[in-house]
């Protein structure tokens, strides 16, 4: 994808990307019980890179399994590239933590776009006051080998009951994430611009005085004055 793109889909909101990808008939398409942490920069665009859990089990998930070089979470955090975006499938359940400070540090000092885990984090107080946007449904003390076994990365994944696979795109703001199919991306965000323009001219109607019928969605001759309008403006 272009730059062209990705300023594109900064620019949008998540309420108006979720609408375009509903208009293509994707219905599924917002993370599920997710939220930014802390009050830091909350908007990203970034490509997915994927992390799976599944339920721990005890003979495997103990303090010594992290010694192992291949640990799927390490090897994840230490292999994906700058830029993009570490979505982790913690089947949500936010009992156990997806990663603590050390471990988001090192993500932030990679150059990590953003992080987002359908589950929870701990040291939640010290990851909030991090420029890199972290998404999570709850917030806990307890380690994630509790609760979670990290069985592999890159490979598609659910988060907050939607599909994700690698190099999709997500968005994130304060309402939360969007994930776009990589082959919408393009077509989504200039339609998206194209939406919160229209939108913005109505709004000025209705801040006006003008009803919801006849404006919002426009009438056809509504619909021509904006785009005489578009057109003065080049």
């Amino acid at each position: 994808m272009g730059p062209e793109t990705f300023e594109r889909l900064g620019a949008a909101s998540t309420a108006t990307l979720q609408n375009q990808l509903f208009i293509r008939g994707l219905r599924r398409t917002v993370i599920q019980g997710v939220l930014p942490l802390g009050h830091g920069r909350r908007n990203f665009v970034a490509e997915a890179f994927t992390l799976r859990y599944i339920p721990a089990r005890e003979d495997l998930d103990t303090v010594e399994s992290f010694r192992d070089p291949e640990h799927a979470q390490r090897a994840a955090i230490d292999t994906i590239p700058a830029g993009q975006a570490l979505v982790v499938d913690s089947r949500g359940d936010g009992a156990a933590a997806s990663a603590g400070e050390i471990l988001m540090t090192r993500l932030a000092v990679r150059g990590c776009a953003a992080f987002v885990t359908d589950g929870s984090v701990r040291d939640s107080h010290h990851i909030s006051e991090m420029d890199m946007p972290v998404f999570v449904g709850s917030v806990t003390p307890t380690t994630n080998l509790v609760l979670h076994h990290a069985v592999d990365f890159q490979v598609p994944i659910a988060c907050g009951g939607v599909a994700v696979f690698p190099g999709d795109v997500l968005v994130g703001d304060p309402e939360g994430v969007v994930v776009i199919p990589r082959h919408l991306a393009e077509e989504v965000s200039r339609d998206a611009v194209e939406q919160e323009g229209l939108e913005e001219f109505l709004l000025e109607r209705v801040r006006g005085g003008a009803p919801v019928r006849g404006t919002y969605p426009p009438t056809a001759e509504l619909r021509a004055e904006y785009d005489a309008q578009r057109g003065a403006r080049g």
